[in-house]
């Protein structure tokens, strides 16, 4: 391995890491706010949540200064290595790993506890960007999609199998990176029809939406064997061969929904589609946490002035649900301010991702921007009621060592080969 030698901090967007900073400083006084108690009122006190956030905000900058200290050429070489290191943590996990509120997604060493699942992450994605940026590849071929969809299946397997498939979704945004490189628009128009079908099919009965679909390919059908003849007669059995596949899908969702998914996720399913009202059991880490955002009107009630914060009316405030902290003490305008500083930051990897010289840097770029994305659009619309709770964190703003460090791994590998755009590849 090669380490640099020189200056480790030459040629790093320092953007980005204002980026940084600003957002772990504005995560930890929301933690604080959400876990500080009468008994407890120092900052500095390492037995509560928010002094042990403290801990892990400390323990980053080696971890950021170790990052940087490697040639950018490092993460590109052994990108496969670290890639089949992380499927190997993931494993281990049903082996040696610790079941915590029914899943086994964690290592425990003592009073610590390490999630693999926060770093493979950074692991898959150097691994997309090894093999996206080989000049043999082309992701128009059938063969080279199959290699690209592995990488991204393995990982997100294991960790569905823990059981976080909230962790597994975050995998799905690769799918923009990939299309970014050259994968065919149609299948990013699958997954939309997917999720569109799925839903469709547990608000109606199965047999109404076969019936409604049958109408539409028929409606298709005539229009292409009236207007676009010599099409429709290249191409008819793919229409047919695609309204089957359709058919057996929205046929599969009742069994999928009833024998797959566990209980909790029906509960979290039916209670978005307004199925079944409760919020008193499934549905109140919901609706608490609605209004608790509600509660901060426009410009909120103050830092530690939250009524519902301080109250602990929400569960679990300080990790999934830290951005309702926001929105009760800060209001609607400084909600926006957060979100416009999401958007802001993961514009500006983007904008950095573009000036690489190098194929690999930038598609590792596209990945992590993706990855923030995700998770900061999916965290947001759970906190709000937008979609099923899923249970995964705001970056750098929820409770938790694993995930603030897997995050920083993700920025900051990215900060290390921006450094070295300047230098021959």
């Amino acid at each position: 391995m090669r380490i640099r030698k020189n200056n480790i901090l030459y040629g790093i967007d320092w953007t980005l890491i204002f980026f940084y900073f600003i957002l772990i400083f504005l995560g930890w006084i929301s933690i604080y706010s959400a876990t500080i108690t009468d008994t407890n009122l120092n900052i500095i006190n390492f037995t509560t949540e928010y002094g042990k956030q403290l801990i892990w905000i400390g323990l980053s900058i080696p971890i950021i200064l170790l990052i940087l200290m490697f040639d950018a050429k490092f993460y590109e070489k052994y990108a496969s290595i670290i890639y089949l290191i992380s499927l190997v943590s993931l494993v281990g996990l049903f082996v040696f790993g610790k079941n915590i509120n029914g899943a086994t997604s964690w290592y425990n060493f003592g009073v610590f506890g390490l999630q693999p699942s926060e770093f493979a992450k950074a692991a898959t994605a150097l691994a997309i960007a090894k093999l996206v940026s080989d000049k043999q590849f082309n992701l128009k071929k059938w063969n080279t999609q199959i290699q690209s969809f592995l990488i991204l299946f393995f990982p997100a397997l294991f960790i569905t199998l823990q059981p976080d498939p909230g962790s597994a979704l975050v995998y799905s945004a690769f799918i923009f990176v990939l299309y970014r490189e050259g994968l065919p628009v149609y299948y990013i128009m699958i997954g939309f029809t997917a999720i569109f079908l799925f839903i469709i099919s547990l608000l109606f009965d199965y047999k109404y939406v076969l019936l409604s679909s049958l109408g539409l390919f028929a409606v298709v059908l005539i229009y292409f064997n009236t207007y676009r003849k010599k099409a429709f007669k290249r191409g008819w059995f793919k229409i047919i061969g695609i309204y089957l596949v359709s058919a057996f899908f929205i046929f599969s969702v009742d069994f999928v929904f009833n024998h797959v998914f566990e209980q909790r996720h029906r509960d979290r399913f039916n209670i978005l589609l307004g199925k079944t009202e409760d919020i008193s059991n499934k549905g109140y880490n919901t609706n608490q946490s609605v209004t608790t955002i509600a509660s901060g009107g426009l410009i909120g009630k103050g830092f530690l002035d939250g009524e519902r914060t301080q109250g602990d009316f929400v569960p679990e405030q300080q990790t999934d649900y830290i951005f309702t902290t926001v929105g009760e003490e800060w209001g609607f305008i400084g909600s926006t301010l957060v979100i416009l500083l999401f958007i802001t930051f993961i514009l500006r990897i983007l904008y950095v991702a573009e000036r690489q010289k190098s194929k690999f840097s930038r598609v590792y770029g596209y990945s992590i921007a993706a990855i923030f994305f995700t998770h900061f659009t999916i965290n947001i619309g759970m906190v709000i009621g937008l979609i099923p709770t899923i249970g995964i964190p705001l970056p750098f703003f929820s409770y938790g060592g694993s995930a603030l460090w897997g995050f920083t791994v993700l920025l900051f590998i990215f900060i290390r080969l921006d450094a070295n755009r300047s230098y021959e590849w």
